[in-house]
């Protein structure tokens, strides 16, 4: 769960509890280099392809799996980040909270896109990025790398590389980092 979402869950602010480590360092680390090998054999290389993480939580999965693709390909891809906050369609209805600047390196216009976040869970935030992106080019297709995909879509929104596919009820959390994936929930 991005720090975003950790300080906006309702009643606005809470804690993580963590309940049950779900995935240890070791398997993120197999996860990532599974997700890699994906994204070479789905692509046929790695020519025209950039890999871009969601501010805040999608920011570390994204280094490492630039840094596994290379270990692959031997071909360092560029990486970009991107900040959703004023791409939301939730704007008013919680406090907008830009993370940091988004940050492009290249032109995506004809590119792939790789958007990596943490965990995929209504789709909004993946949505809010998309319309992000255009606003540095059109990119000839985008692609969605998440570690964990947890369900309960509220938008037509489908990951094309997932470290773990964990069903949750919709009152839990998940909170990942490259050391554990854990399921818990938020406490005031």
């Amino acid at each position: 769960m991005g720090e975003r979402e950790r300080r906006g869950a309702p009643p606005y602010g809470g804690n993580f509890v963590s309940r049950a480590q779900v995935m240890d360092a070791d398997q993120i680390r197999r996860a990532v280099k599974r997700m890699a090998h994906e994204i070479v054999e789905r692509n046929g290389g790695l020519a025209d392809l950039v890999i871009v993480g969601l501010q805040t939580g999608g920011i570390e999965p994204a280094i490492h799996l630039v840094e596994a693709l290379e270990a692959i390909e031997g071909i360092r891809l560029p990486l970009g980040t991107v900040d959703v906050a004023f791409h939301r369609d939730d704007i008013g209805l919680r406090p907008v909270l830009p993370e940091a600047p988004t940050e492009i390196p290249v032109e995506l216009t004809g590119q792939t896109v790789i958007l990596v976040d943490d965990v995929l869970f209504t789709g909004r935030t993946v949505r809010a990025a998309l319309d992000a992106l255009t606003d540095f080019g059109r990119p000839q297709a985008v692609q969605l790398a998440v570690m964990v995909d947890r369900g309960h879509r509220e938008l037509p929104i489908r990951a094309d590389y997932v470290g773990k596919n964990l069903p949750t009820a919709r009152s839990e959390a998940v909170a990942v980092t490259m050391h554990s994936v854990e399921l818990g929930e938020m406490v005031k």
